[in-house]
Order: C-alpha cells, then structure tokens, then sequence
C-alpha cells in the first residue's frame, strides 16, 4: 500500500485545495473527466494540465505544470506508470505539497524520491473514492 489512510486524509483535507490534474482533457469517456467532478464537488479547484491545455470544468488548462503561473498544492496523475515519475519530479521541482497517483498508476521509485523530497504521496488510489470515506 502506498499512502496509508493517514496520508490520504492528509492530503485531502489538510495540503491545500488547489489540484493540477496531469493527464485531464475534455474526453468525457477518460477516468480523469469524472473523478475530477467529484473533487469539484468537494471543494477542490481543478487544474487541467495536458499538451493541449484545454478548458475543463471552466478552468483554464496548461500544457504542463511548469506553465501554471501559480500555486499547486496537489499533483494528481492520470498517466501512465511509464511516464508518471517524471510528473511527480515536476511536482516536487513545482513546490507540490503532496502527490497522488492515480488506479494503475506505480512507479515505486518515483514514490521514493517524493518522499525522500519530503513531499507527501499516494499512489495507485482515486481520490474520488476516498473523500467520501475519509474526508
């Protein structure tokens, strides 16, 4: 288990209410469109980042999360293990205070060098199943 239920509440009630949703687009069918209406609907502000930087739930997308002119309090991925582990070392190197990978998403190393950053992380866990139980 990556991220024990203490973290998890952490995260979700504790490290800000500002989430950059790595992999998020206006595809209604991806996994990202609809978790991300449930963190909506729990206070979160949803930050879409993905290569084509598209409007979703009427916030303004960016093409990466260097691009965002602000602060990111949680970096939640919605992309492949493969490449999920340079997403979570952009998180660290944009001052994230947590970290969540999203179901399916591992990558064992990059877990530890969040965590050796001192940035809290959860991996292979949905946040919109978790709220409702946690929060």
């Amino acid at each position: 288990m990556y991220g024990d239920d203490a973290t998890v509440r952490k995260i979700l009630t504790e490290s800000g209410d500002t989430w950059a949703v790595v992999g998020l687009s206006s595809n209604r069918q991806r996994a990202a469109y609809g978790v991300t209406q449930v963190l909506q609907r729990f206070g979160k502000r949803v930050v879409p980042v993905h290569p084509k930087a598209e409007t979703v739930h009427g916030e303004q997308g960016y093409a990466s999360l260097a691009d965002i002119p602000f602060v990111v309090d949680v970096v939640d991925v919605f992309v492949n293990s493969d490449l999920a582990g340079a997403v979570a070392d952009e998180a660290v190197a944009k001052g994230a205070r947590a970290v969540w990978f999203q179901l399916g998403v591992v990558d064992e190393e990059a877990y530890a060098r969040t965590r050796a950053a001192g940035v809290d992380m959860v991996m292979d866990r949905c946040p919109a199943i978790e709220i409702p139980r946690l929060a």
